[in-house]
Protein backbone atom coordinates (compact mmCIF):
# COMPACT_ATOMS: atom_id res chain seq x y z
CA UNK A 1 0.00 0.00 0.00
CA UNK A 2 0.99 3.62 -0.26
CA UNK A 3 0.96 4.06 3.51
CA UNK A 4 3.35 1.11 3.87
CA UNK A 5 5.72 2.70 1.38
CA UNK A 6 5.47 5.98 3.30
CA UNK A 7 6.52 4.23 6.50
CA UNK A 8 9.39 2.53 4.68
CA UNK A 9 10.63 5.92 3.49
CA UNK A 10 10.48 7.27 7.06
CA UNK A 11 11.94 4.36 8.98
CA UNK A 12 13.81 2.02 6.63
CA UNK A 13 14.32 3.25 3.04
CA UNK A 14 16.38 0.15 2.27
CA UNK A 15 13.11 -1.81 2.06
CA UNK A 16 12.09 0.27 -0.94
CA UNK A 17 15.46 -0.41 -2.56
CA UNK A 18 14.99 -4.14 -2.00
CA UNK A 19 11.55 -4.03 -3.62
CA UNK A 20 13.08 -2.19 -6.58
CA UNK A 21 15.67 -4.94 -6.97
CA UNK A 22 13.07 -7.69 -6.89
CA UNK A 23 10.76 -5.83 -9.28
CA UNK A 24 13.62 -5.29 -11.73
CA UNK A 25 14.49 -9.00 -11.64
CA UNK A 26 11.26 -9.96 -13.38
CA UNK A 27 10.57 -12.53 -10.68
CA UNK A 28 7.58 -10.69 -9.24
CA UNK A 29 4.65 -8.51 -10.22
CA UNK A 30 3.63 -5.44 -8.24
CA UNK A 31 -0.14 -5.43 -7.73
CA UNK A 32 -2.19 -2.25 -7.34
CA UNK A 33 -4.59 -1.61 -4.47
CA UNK A 34 -5.94 1.40 -2.54
CA UNK A 35 -3.16 3.80 -1.52
CA UNK A 36 -4.42 3.97 2.05
CA UNK A 37 -5.24 0.24 2.37
CA UNK A 38 -8.71 1.55 2.98
CA UNK A 39 -12.42 0.88 2.95
CA UNK A 40 -12.84 3.53 0.24
CA UNK A 41 -15.00 1.21 -1.87
CA UNK A 42 -17.60 1.37 0.92
CA UNK A 43 -17.64 5.18 0.83
CA UNK A 44 -18.15 5.82 -2.88
CA UNK A 45 -16.51 4.80 -6.11
CA UNK A 46 -15.11 8.25 -6.89
CA UNK A 47 -12.99 8.11 -3.74
CA UNK A 48 -12.17 4.47 -4.44
CA UNK A 49 -10.88 5.32 -7.93
CA UNK A 50 -8.86 8.24 -6.57
CA UNK A 51 -7.11 6.05 -4.00
CA UNK A 52 -6.38 3.23 -6.46
CA UNK A 53 -5.10 5.82 -8.92
CA UNK A 54 -2.83 7.31 -6.25
CA UNK A 55 -1.37 3.87 -5.54
CA UNK A 56 -0.83 3.21 -9.23
CA UNK A 57 0.99 6.53 -9.48
CA UNK A 58 3.37 5.88 -6.56
CA UNK A 59 4.19 2.39 -7.87
CA UNK A 60 5.07 3.95 -11.23
CA UNK A 61 7.16 6.70 -9.62
CA UNK A 62 9.09 4.43 -7.25
CA UNK A 63 9.46 1.25 -9.27
CA UNK A 64 8.97 2.28 -12.89
CA UNK A 65 6.11 -0.13 -13.60
CA UNK A 66 2.43 0.38 -14.34
CA UNK A 67 0.42 -2.29 -12.48
CA UNK A 68 -2.01 -4.25 -14.63
CA UNK A 69 -3.08 -6.59 -11.80
CA UNK A 70 -5.11 -5.34 -8.86
CA UNK A 71 -6.58 -6.39 -5.55
CA UNK A 72 -8.82 -4.43 -3.25
CA UNK A 73 -7.95 -3.95 0.42
CA UNK A 74 -8.07 -7.31 2.24
CA UNK A 75 -9.42 -8.90 -0.98
CA UNK A 76 -12.75 -7.05 -0.53
CA UNK A 77 -14.70 -7.76 -3.72
CA UNK A 78 -18.09 -7.74 -5.41
CA UNK A 79 -19.44 -7.34 -8.94
CA UNK A 80 -19.43 -3.53 -8.76
CA UNK A 81 -15.81 -3.44 -7.58
CA UNK A 82 -14.82 -5.73 -10.45
CA UNK A 83 -16.59 -3.44 -12.92
CA UNK A 84 -14.78 -0.40 -11.47
CA UNK A 85 -11.43 -2.16 -11.81
CA UNK A 86 -12.15 -3.03 -15.43
CA UNK A 87 -13.06 0.60 -16.13
CA UNK A 88 -9.70 1.62 -14.62
CA UNK A 89 -7.97 -0.57 -17.20
CA UNK A 90 -6.80 -3.46 -15.04
CA UNK A 91 -6.39 -6.85 -16.70
CA UNK A 92 -6.77 -9.19 -13.73
CA UNK A 93 -8.15 -8.96 -10.18
CA UNK A 94 -7.27 -11.07 -7.14
CA UNK A 95 -9.77 -12.03 -4.44
CA UNK A 96 -10.79 -14.78 -2.02
CA UNK A 97 -11.97 -18.25 -3.04
CA UNK A 98 -15.15 -18.22 -0.96
CA UNK A 99 -17.26 -21.39 -0.96
CA UNK A 100 -20.62 -19.60 -0.93
CA UNK A 101 -19.58 -17.92 -4.19
CA UNK A 102 -17.91 -20.89 -5.86
CA UNK A 103 -20.36 -23.57 -4.70
CA UNK A 104 -19.08 -26.89 -6.03
CA UNK A 105 -16.37 -25.20 -8.08
CA UNK A 106 -12.68 -24.97 -7.18
CA UNK A 107 -10.67 -21.77 -6.61
CA UNK A 108 -7.85 -23.35 -8.61
CA UNK A 109 -9.04 -22.03 -11.97
CA UNK A 110 -9.38 -18.63 -13.60
CA UNK A 111 -12.88 -17.16 -13.63
CA UNK A 112 -14.43 -14.09 -15.22
CA UNK A 113 -16.13 -11.33 -13.24
CA UNK A 114 -19.85 -11.16 -13.95
CA UNK A 115 -20.78 -8.59 -16.57
CA UNK A 116 -17.16 -7.88 -17.51
CA UNK A 117 -14.25 -9.41 -19.40
CA UNK A 118 -12.02 -9.15 -16.31
CA UNK A 119 -10.27 -12.38 -15.26
CA UNK A 120 -10.47 -13.24 -11.55
CA UNK A 121 -7.86 -15.20 -9.60
CA UNK A 122 -9.23 -16.67 -6.37
CA UNK A 123 -7.07 -17.45 -3.37
CA UNK A 124 -6.81 -21.02 -2.13
CA UNK A 125 -7.21 -20.08 1.52
CA UNK A 126 -6.62 -23.55 2.91
CA UNK A 127 -3.15 -23.87 1.38
CA UNK A 128 -2.42 -20.19 2.05
CA UNK A 129 -3.35 -20.43 5.72
CA UNK A 130 -1.24 -23.56 6.13
CA UNK A 131 1.68 -21.15 5.86
CA UNK A 132 0.08 -17.93 7.08
CA UNK A 133 -1.51 -19.25 10.27
CA UNK A 134 -0.70 -22.90 10.93
CA UNK A 135 3.04 -22.97 10.26
CA UNK A 136 3.94 -22.56 13.95
CA UNK A 137 0.90 -24.37 15.39
CA UNK A 138 2.36 -27.36 17.21
CA UNK A 139 -1.09 -28.87 17.80
CA UNK A 140 -1.67 -29.02 14.03
CA UNK A 141 -1.57 -32.59 12.76
CA UNK A 142 0.76 -31.56 9.91
CA UNK A 143 3.30 -29.71 12.08
CA UNK A 144 6.11 -29.25 11.26
CA UNK A 145 5.41 -28.05 7.75
CA UNK A 146 8.42 -28.59 5.49
CA UNK A 147 9.01 -27.22 2.01
CA UNK A 148 9.14 -30.78 0.70
CA UNK A 149 5.73 -31.62 2.18
CA UNK A 150 4.13 -28.39 0.98
CA UNK A 151 5.45 -28.82 -2.56
CA UNK A 152 3.88 -32.27 -2.66
CA UNK A 153 0.54 -30.82 -1.52
CA UNK A 154 0.70 -28.28 -4.34
CA UNK A 155 1.50 -31.01 -6.84
CA UNK A 156 -1.46 -33.11 -5.71
CA UNK A 157 -3.91 -30.19 -5.80
CA UNK A 158 -6.27 -30.44 -8.82
CA UNK A 159 -6.78 -27.46 -11.09
CA UNK A 160 -4.97 -25.11 -13.45
CA UNK A 161 -3.26 -22.96 -10.81
CA UNK A 162 -3.07 -22.34 -7.06
CA UNK A 163 -3.11 -18.77 -5.76
CA UNK A 164 -1.19 -18.61 -2.48
CA UNK A 165 -1.61 -15.26 -0.76
CA UNK A 166 -0.85 -14.07 2.76
CA UNK A 167 0.28 -11.03 4.70
CA UNK A 168 3.81 -9.77 4.04
CA UNK A 169 4.49 -9.92 7.78
CA UNK A 170 3.95 -13.69 7.76
CA UNK A 171 7.68 -14.03 7.18
CA UNK A 172 9.29 -12.73 10.34
CA UNK A 173 6.51 -11.18 12.42
CA UNK A 174 3.55 -13.57 12.51
CA UNK A 175 6.12 -16.35 12.44
CA UNK A 176 9.43 -15.37 13.99
CA UNK A 177 12.67 -16.28 12.19
CA UNK A 178 13.36 -18.86 14.91
CA UNK A 179 10.31 -20.80 13.70
CA UNK A 180 12.12 -21.72 10.49
CA UNK A 181 9.77 -19.71 8.25
CA UNK A 182 12.66 -18.11 6.35
CA UNK A 183 14.32 -21.47 5.77
CA UNK A 184 10.97 -22.81 4.56
CA UNK A 185 10.42 -20.07 1.98
CA UNK A 186 14.03 -20.29 0.76
CA UNK A 187 13.70 -24.04 0.19
CA UNK A 188 10.24 -23.98 -1.41
CA UNK A 189 11.21 -22.98 -5.00
CA UNK A 190 13.71 -25.84 -5.23
CA UNK A 191 11.16 -28.34 -3.93
CA UNK A 192 8.48 -27.10 -6.34
CA UNK A 193 10.90 -27.34 -9.25
CA UNK A 194 11.43 -31.03 -8.50
CA UNK A 195 8.01 -31.52 -10.07
CA UNK A 196 8.42 -30.82 -13.76
CA UNK A 197 4.72 -30.04 -14.22
CA UNK A 198 4.69 -27.08 -11.80
CA UNK A 199 6.07 -23.57 -12.18
CA UNK A 200 5.67 -20.21 -10.49
CA UNK A 201 3.70 -17.51 -12.28
CA UNK A 202 2.69 -13.90 -11.75
CA UNK A 203 -1.02 -13.03 -12.02
CA UNK A 204 -0.56 -11.42 -15.45
CA UNK A 205 1.42 -14.41 -16.71
CA UNK A 206 -1.32 -16.74 -15.50
CA UNK A 207 -4.12 -14.96 -17.36
CA UNK A 208 -2.01 -14.75 -20.52
CA UNK A 209 -1.65 -18.54 -20.54
CA UNK A 210 -4.99 -19.73 -19.18
CA UNK A 211 -8.59 -18.97 -20.08
CA UNK A 212 -11.50 -18.41 -17.68
CA UNK A 213 -13.52 -21.57 -17.17
CA UNK A 214 -16.67 -19.89 -15.83
CA UNK A 215 -18.15 -16.68 -14.47
CA UNK A 216 -18.28 -15.66 -10.80
CA UNK A 217 -21.28 -13.66 -9.61
CA UNK A 218 -20.53 -11.88 -6.32
CA UNK A 219 -23.50 -9.74 -5.32
CA UNK A 220 -22.79 -9.77 -1.58
CA UNK A 221 -19.36 -8.38 -0.72
CA UNK A 222 -16.65 -10.88 0.21
CA UNK A 223 -13.16 -10.55 1.71
CA UNK A 224 -10.43 -12.80 3.05
CA UNK A 225 -11.01 -11.85 6.69
CA UNK A 226 -12.25 -14.09 9.50
CA UNK A 227 -14.46 -17.14 9.09
CA UNK A 228 -17.29 -15.05 7.63
CA UNK A 229 -15.13 -13.72 4.79
CA UNK A 230 -17.27 -10.61 4.52
CA UNK A 231 -17.09 -7.04 5.87
CA UNK A 232 -17.76 -7.97 9.50
CA UNK A 233 -14.06 -7.78 10.43
CA UNK A 234 -14.31 -3.98 9.99
CA UNK A 235 -18.02 -3.14 10.14
CA UNK A 236 -19.42 -5.94 12.28
CA UNK A 237 -20.31 -4.01 15.44
CA UNK A 238 -22.02 -0.73 16.23
CA UNK A 239 -18.80 0.98 17.31
CA UNK A 240 -17.11 0.18 13.99
CA UNK A 241 -20.13 1.24 11.95
CA UNK A 242 -20.56 4.50 13.90
CA UNK A 243 -16.92 5.51 13.42
CA UNK A 244 -17.06 4.69 9.73
CA UNK A 245 -20.27 6.70 9.29
CA UNK A 246 -18.57 9.69 10.96
CA UNK A 247 -15.67 9.39 8.50
CA UNK A 248 -18.12 9.23 5.58
CA UNK A 249 -19.94 12.29 6.93
CA UNK A 250 -16.69 14.27 7.02
CA UNK A 251 -15.78 13.55 3.39
CA UNK A 252 -17.32 16.72 1.84
CA UNK A 253 -15.64 18.94 4.42
CA UNK A 254 -12.27 17.25 3.97
CA UNK A 255 -12.48 17.57 0.20
CA UNK A 256 -13.56 21.20 0.34
CA UNK A 257 -10.50 22.02 2.50
CA UNK A 258 -8.13 19.77 0.56
CA UNK A 259 -4.40 19.57 1.22
CA UNK A 260 -3.30 18.17 4.56
CA UNK A 261 -6.90 18.02 5.77
CA UNK A 262 -7.92 15.70 2.94
CA UNK A 263 -4.81 13.63 3.49
CA UNK A 264 -5.59 13.31 7.21
CA UNK A 265 -9.16 12.29 6.40
CA UNK A 266 -7.95 9.63 4.00
CA UNK A 267 -5.73 8.13 6.70
CA UNK A 268 -8.92 7.55 8.69
CA UNK A 269 -10.30 5.45 5.84
CA UNK A 270 -7.51 2.90 6.45
CA UNK A 271 -9.03 -0.48 7.28
CA UNK A 272 -6.72 -1.20 10.21
CA UNK A 273 -8.49 1.20 12.57
CA UNK A 274 -11.81 -0.61 12.15
CA UNK A 275 -10.11 -4.00 12.42
CA UNK A 276 -8.72 -2.97 15.83
CA UNK A 277 -12.28 -2.17 17.00
CA UNK A 278 -13.61 -5.67 16.36
CA UNK A 279 -15.19 -7.34 19.40
CA UNK A 280 -15.40 -10.82 17.94
CA UNK A 281 -14.52 -13.76 20.15
CA UNK A 282 -13.01 -17.16 19.45
CA UNK A 283 -10.32 -17.65 16.85
CA UNK A 284 -11.25 -14.51 14.92
CA UNK A 285 -11.05 -12.45 18.10
CA UNK A 286 -7.61 -13.85 18.85
CA UNK A 287 -6.41 -12.85 15.38
CA UNK A 288 -7.81 -9.32 15.77
CA UNK A 289 -6.10 -8.97 19.16
CA UNK A 290 -2.82 -10.30 17.81
CA UNK A 291 -2.79 -7.73 15.00
CA UNK A 292 -3.65 -4.81 17.28
CA UNK A 293 -1.20 -2.76 19.33
CA UNK A 294 -4.06 -1.47 21.50
CA UNK A 295 -5.09 -3.07 24.79
CA UNK A 296 -8.76 -3.33 23.81
CA UNK A 297 -11.15 -2.56 20.92
CA UNK A 298 -12.50 0.45 22.84
CA UNK A 299 -9.04 1.93 23.32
Amino acid sequence: SGVFLEQCSWWEPRVIELIKEVAASGACELVAETYYHSLACMINFDEFRDQVGAHRKVIKELFGVEPSAVENTEFIYNNDIAKAFEEMGFRVVLTEGVERVLGWRSPNYIYKAKGTGLPVLMRNYMLSDDIGFRFTCRSWSEWPLTAEKYAEWLYRTPGDLVLIAMDFETFGEHHWPESGIHDFIRALPKEVNRYGEMEFSTPSEAVSRLQPVDEVDVQDTISWADLERDLSAWLGNEMQRHCFEVVKYLEPMAKSMGGRFLRAWRYFTTSDYYHYMSTKGGGAGAVHSYFSHFNSPIE
